[in-house]
């Protein structure tokens, strides 16, 4: 093609693609001038801006203002560090959209009123250091903020929620959720009766370094008697209530006696509060961490077969 073809704004248009009313609407911005006038005073373009107006047509598309596209192609403004600006303005942008669609979502899956909408929404837009904030006061409510025992500093770390820069919607929707149940003043004191609990176990223990949890050593010992299919309330379940019983009064030291029973049953039906295992799903989605194991039905089998004896004095 000739470089000295001028061509009309209808040439133009058959070329690029855009409408005679677009191209006449950048000339008249002064984005694509035209190199000159035919003797009826029509405008005239060189082989030039037909690439001008491709980049136009492209900058337009990725949503750049027309002020910013005129500085980039008359090289005012690099096209890098302008695309550069505009995607980090797009990324806020995608993050907003994000957040509203997991609130919209979450409102429309629970049937939330008015209020808990407009509570979603202020949870769901705070920044960095408000999660923070948030998630700090309701450790330490927990864990007895700057007195809490060295003994419960995996603990807190382990509970603590971090949000990604980009998180995904079901994240932001996990996030809203648990944030919901932080600000719940009974939900805070189940979990810090849980830890008073623990901590007296560390002291009646006679020890200040960390010990491993009664739950956890329930768990490895009663769960294979569930899986098995054992009654807990059958002689078979006798030999798996004994050994962890002994474990735990080894831990508080106490004997084994119904007493001893009796408080172990009452620590692990505080433990199998369905609000705590809940916290620690929605943890794992805003963490990007595995789905927690779910502890209910170990710990149901096991209060049950300790209820049993209890009662019956074993």
């Amino acid at each position: 093609m000739d470089g000295d073809t001028l061509h009309s704004i209808g040439e133009l248009a058959r070329r690029t693609g855009l409408t005679v009313k677009t191209i006449r609407f950048y000339s008249d911005r002064g984005i694509v001038a035209p190199t000159d006038r035919s003797p009826a005073g029509y405008r005239l373009y060189n082989t030039d801006a037909v690439a001008r107006l491709d980049l136009v047509r492209t900058l337009r598309e990725l949503g750049l203002d027309l002020p910013t596209i005129r500085k980039v192609v008359d090289h005012e403004l690099s096209l890098p560090e302008v695309a550069a600006a505009h995607a980090d303005a797009l990324a806020v942008q995608i993050r907003v959209l994000r957040l509203r669609r997991a609130v919209l979502t979450a409102v429309a899956e629970r049937g939330s009123t008015p209020e808990e909408t407009e509570l979603m929404h202020r949870l769901a837009q705070l920044s960095e250091d408000e999660r923070r904030r948030l998630t700090g006061e309701f450790l330490d409510a927990v864990f007895g903020g700057p007195d809490a025992a060295p003994v419960f500093a995996g603990a807190m770390r382990s509970m603590t929620p971090e949000l990604p820069d980009n998180p995904e919607p079901e994240q932001i929707q996990a996030w809203v959720e648990l944030a919901e149940m932080s600000l719940d003043p009974e939900f805070r004191a189940v979990l810090r009766r849980m830890t008073e609990y623990q901590a007296a176990e560390q002291a009646r223990g006679g020890t200040a370094g960390p010990r491993r949890d009664i739950v956890a050593i329930v768990r490895d010992q009663a769960g294979p008697a569930l899986a098995a299919g054992i009654d807990p309330a059958s002689p078979q379940a006798d030999p798996v209530v004994a050994a962890f019983a002994k474990h735990y009064a080894h831990l508080v030291a106490r004997p084994d006696d119904v007493e001893l029973r009796r408080r172990l049953a009452a620590r692990l039906e505080s433990v199998n509060d369905p609000r705590r295992e809940r916290y620690l799903q929605l943890l794992a989605v805003v963490n990007g961490w595995p789905a927690p194991e779910s502890l209910a039905p170990v710990l149901d089998w096991s209060v049950q077969a300790l209820r049993v004896r209890t009662q019956q004095g074993r």
